[in-house]
């Protein structure tokens, strides 16, 4: 007679729940692994994508003024692209769809998402930047590139690098200046004079249903530029990127979950965990394995 698969042991049986929510815990893990792999894939694709796209328009060996330059350039300038996109896909952030579509590259979230992917893939230090109304709304997005060990503004929707009166480039906080400001934009037809910059953010969580207000409320108060401790760019405008890092994210806390699990177990209950391995043997045996071994 030709043994069955291994059946969970006598222990694990007196404590149904806990064998269930191990079980579900080993699921969750071999779920998140599966979207960290594609995460992975879809981000490297990307990355690919976007390094031979700024290797296309951008000289080599330039200096990173010049590299951007050559972006907003190839953005005012470049070939012809395709006019319009299905309407399901307006709200992309995908910067493949982005470089590809002239009406995003009309819209200043959309423009600003092409530029720092491109910006990015010819190794500038880039992130976005949201002008905000008084009332916390979002009235422009813009961009900063590290230049000269500061961070200046460059507005993609305008294809333009923000300067003074003597061509120098200028920061937000320059710019946050009301004299300085209307001698930047003064000359720029059609800029609208309510892009100022005296509100600003990285992330603007307030967007976020329910907590998002009170949540930005109380990073701001007790974290005082918290959205400047790190590059929150990529996360916000690459979804291939937000997919691997949310991947990662949930695997790691998958992980903890089962290690808790596990002490838990061995402590309150005296039994060890359900093992990953055994639910894969004892699956794969009930998939492929023949079916009079279970008479």
């Amino acid at each position: 007679m030709i043994d069955g698969p291994r059946l969970p042991s006598p222990t694990l049986r007196q404590h149904p729940l806990f064998f269930i929510l191990g079980c579900a815990t080993n699921l969750l893990i071999v779920s998140f692994v599966l979207l960290t792999l594609y995460g992975a894939a879809w981000e490297y694709s990307t990355r690919e994508y976007l390094r031979g796209f700024s290797d296309a328009i951008v000289p080599f060996a330039a200096s990173p003024e010049q590299r951007v330059e050559a972006i907003l350039n190839w953005m005012n300038n470049g070939p012809a692209r395709n006019q319009y996109l299905p309407a399901e896909d307006a709200d992309t952030r995908d910067p493949v769809d982005n470089l590809n579509y002239a009406t995003l590259l009309r819209i200043c979230g959309n423009a600003t998402n092409a530029f720092v992917n491109l910006a990015d893939a010819s190794d500038l230090d880039v992130r976005r930047l949201l002008l905000l109304s008084p009332e916390g709304n979002t009235n422009h997005v813009v961009a900063e590139v590290h230049i000269g060990g500061r961070w200046v503004v460059v507005d993609p929707s305008f294809r333009t690098v923000l300067r003074d009166r003597l061509g120098n480039l200028l920061t937000r906080e320059q710019l946050a200046q009301p004299e300085t400001f209307e001698l930047a934009t003064g000359a720029i037809p059609h800029y609208d004079p309510r892009y100022a910059y005296i509100h600003t953010a990285h992330v603007h969580l307030a967007k976020l249903p329910l907590i998002g207000k009170s949540l930005q409320r109380t990073l701001d108060s007790r974290f005082p530029r918290w959205d400047e401790s790190a590059n929150w760019t990529m996360l916000v405008e690459r979804p291939s990127f937000a997919v691997l890092a949310i991947g990662l994210l949930l695997l790691m806390l998958s992980l903890l979950l089962r290690r808790w699990l596990e002490n838990y177990g061995r402590k309150y209950l005296g039994v060890g965990r359900v093992r990953l391995r055994v639910q894969i043997r004892r699956g794969r045996s009930a998939l492929f394995g023949n079916p009079l071994q279970h008479l």
